[in-house]
């Protein structure tokens, strides 16, 4: 399996060098105001995924702040919802799938 996984990985590593040197001519990128960017195809995908993923993960921070304050409180200052209604028996599984287990960032 080990095996397998890193031929996955060259398979990968080749398809993307492939590309990278099939697209070495130049691209122009149009900003605005009439300001313009010029580089090789490549390394405007590359900016542009790049770009791609810092914007991500600056929208998932706000996310990530609050779930790293709240378990960082001390469970005594914590809000504790109000208890609800209680079912009167717990229904049994109707499938033998495996319990989910939760994760925690």
């Amino acid at each position: 399996m080990k095996y397998l996984l890193w031929l996955l990985k060259a398979a990968i590593f080749f398809t993307l060098f492939a590309f990278a040197l099939n697209n070495q001519h130049d691209a122009t990128v149009y900003f605005f105001f009439g300001t313009y960017w010029r580089a090789p195809l490549v390394l405007v995908v590359l900016a542009a995924f790049t770009g791609g993923l810092v914007v991500g993960a600056l929208g998932m921070l706000p996310g990530w702040w609050k779930h790293r304050s709240a378990a960082t409180r001390p469970a005594a200052a914590r809000e504790v919802a109000p208890p609800g209604p209680t079912p009167a028996a717990p229904v049994p599984p109707t499938t033998d799938l495996p319990a989910v287990r939760q994760h925690g960032l």
